[in-house]
């Protein structure tokens, strides 16, 4: 089992940069694909970003590519979300998530594992 502590979370402005960062603890960290997800007032929870376990390869969801960059540290047991170019769309909790496989996937329910997410919100 792996605990997540999100970070970094805050209020800013449109145009603006914001980077989270996800401390694990537990198991071995580089066992586990790690993603970002997201969830808006009112919404679903919803992918942002993964990366495999060696952060080689990474995935996103067309509304952050280009803008955010999903990244890790095994030597730290920590994975990254660079937010950069945030709008008012980027209002949202995000939550880091760990999945014990050695597929990335972007389900929500493939990953056993949650931070307690952190708050970024975006004025304009």
């Amino acid at each position: 089992q792996v605990q997540l502590v999100e970070s970094g979370g805050g209020l800013v402005q449109a145009g603006d940069s914001l980077r989270l960062a996800c401390a694990a603890s537990g198991r071995t960290f580089s066992n586990y694909v790690m993603g970002w997800f997201r969830q808006a007032p009112g919404k679903e929870r919803e992918f942002v970003a993964a990366l495999s376990r060696r952060g080689i390869n990474t995935y996103y969801a067309d509304s952050v590519k280009g803008r955010f960059t999903i990244s890790r540290d095994n030597a730290k047991n920590t994975v990254y979300l660079q937010m950069n170019s945030l709008n008012n769309e980027d209002t949202a909790i995000y939550y880091c998530a760990a999945r014990d496989s050695a597929l990335v996937r972007v389900a929500v329910d493939l990953y056993a594992y949650w931070g307690q997410g952190t708050q970024v919100t975006v004025s304009s």
